[in-house]
């Protein structure tokens, strides 16, 4: 749960709390930060600790690229400023004695929040709608495989993946009884860390699972989104399994998403909701999703960032290749749901489960903003299978294809900035030069002989 500083306080005189984690968001969505002894952390909450700048600037595998005009070897590799919301101050519950804070990223020198950081990203966003009288409210769908074996464990062993299961167990009971004794404790664990978990469910793969949360302000949801995700992968290591968010961890199994529905409230009412109009759309949620529409492939990246991002999107997966817009059809990449009622609101099914959500809803907050502006027109919503049109725009096929629309975008240029759109576009240029230097199994079993 969320406690008050003055809760953590006498948790610590208490000798209930000795460790406080202290964290940050970096570019893939991870938590980064350091553990203080608690009393030291009561000594710093009010000011700040520091990092140094390559926790914005890494890859997957925590390398340190160039190419970045925010850091560099040539600049030194110097420090940011973490300054510690003490609103986010939790309970880690599978952890003894611990305790997490969420910190905001700031310039060193200036004290200026980094533009670039995620956390900011969407703040910003926040902001423009709620200078619009907007209030964005996002719930996200968490979907990850559980291994057996421990990272460590398959790592030793050549990253040979046997999943928990061995069939399809979606919405299996029995199945999922078999997994209870991790999916437990993650449920029970998360939510008395504060997060507004409702429950899971088995997915349609073996060994996939789904975690679903109550919807929340969009900040709220994206801080309990990586909190749960990170929490995911502690609880699945100390039961001897692993959990992994990779979109697509094998060619003949279906990938794993993270969908996200979204809505705009104001003055604590739906503005998605019109009674009087067609589906129950308002013209602000028409306007919305045309801009959602209207820019997807400019924004995929924030969805998609990485290689094996794209290898997700395959016909009859569940997973979308066509950018069009439906009432209740998993076929397309945007469905209205709720249709008629003040639940009304609209899902992405762009995201992998690989998505920053920070970034992603930024970005898609972004062109449903710029839809409402621009008073943009909404199509018709698609009706059939979009995985068998030809004449719908297609998905960036690769994450190059993204990377070019990213640049290529005025829109997100005006929404975050040429310098993060730069720092951005470099992280996923970094990615596509480290694939393509790589060897692959597949390259040598197909032409180690033949070729």
């Amino acid at each position: 749960m969320t406690i008050s500083f003055d809760d953590l306080k006498t948790r610590i005189q208490s000798g209930a709390i000795d460790t406080v984690l202290t964290c940050l968001i970096d570019m893939q969505g991870r938590l980064m930060g350091k553990r203080f002894h608690a009393e030291a952390f009561l000594q710093m909450a009010g000011d700040e600790t520091h990092c140094c700048n390559y926790l914005l600037a890494t890859d997957l595998a925590m390398a340190t690229p160039d190419g970045y005009a925010s850091t560099s070897w040539h600049s030194g590799y110097g420090d940011y400023a973490l300054k510690p919301d003490l609103t986010t101050l939790r309970i880690v519950p599978w952890l003894p004695g611990t305790a997490m804070c969420l910190c905001d990223v700031l310039d060193h020198h200036s004290h200026a929040p980094v533009p670039f950081a995620p956390r900011q990203m969407l703040k910003d966003q926040i902001a423009q709608a709620q200078g619009m009288g907007l209030q964005p409210i996002t719930a996200t769908e968490l979907e990850f495989f559980l291994f057996q074996g421990t990272h460590d464990d398959i790592a030793r062993g050549g990253f040979r993946l046997q999943p928990i299961s061995t069939y399809n167990e979606d919405y299996n009971i029995f199945q999922t009884s078999k997994e209870e004794y991790v999916m437990r404790p993650i449920r029970n664990h998360l939510r008395a860390m504060g997060l507004p978990i409702e429950g899971s469910k088995g997915e349609a793969e073996a060994g996939q699972e789904e975690l679903n949360m109550t919807y929340a302000d969009a900040l709220a949801t994206a801080d309990h989104h990586t909190l749960a995700k990170h929490g995911v992968k502690e609880i699945a290591h100390q039961h001897g399994l692993a959990a992994s968010f990779l979109p697509k961890w094998h060619k003949d199994r279906v990938g794993s998403a993270s969908h996200v529905h979204q809505s705009l409230w104001q003055d604590g009412q739906n503005a998605f909701f019109d009674a009087d109009r067609p589906l129950g759309k308002s013209v602000v949620m028409d306007h919305y999703i045309a801009g959602l529409v209207a820019y997807a492939a400019e924004y995929t990246y924030f969805l998609a960032p990485y290689i094996n991002s794209y290898k997700r999107f395959a016909k009859g997966t569940f997973a979308p290749t066509r950018i069009v817009w439906s009432v209740d059809n998993r076929t397309a990449a945007f469905r209205l749901c709720g249709a008629g009622t003040r639940a009304i609101r609209i899902e992405c099914r762009l995201p992998g489960a690989d998505m920053n959500p920070y970034l992603a809803s930024a970005a898609m907050l972004a062109a449903g903003l710029r839809g409402i502006r621009e008073e943009l027109p909404l199509p018709k919503p698609f009706a059939g299978d979009a995985y068998a049109d030809d004449a719908c725009q297609h998905v960036p096929h690769s994450l190059r294809e993204a990377r070019e629309a990213l640049i290529g975008s005025d829109m997100l240029t005006q929404a975050f900035g040429a310098d993060t759109i730069a720092h951005y576009a470099r992280a996923a240029e970094w990615e596509i030069e480290e694939f393509n230097r790589v060897v692959t199994d597949y390259e040598i079993a197909r032409g180690l002989e033949q070729a």
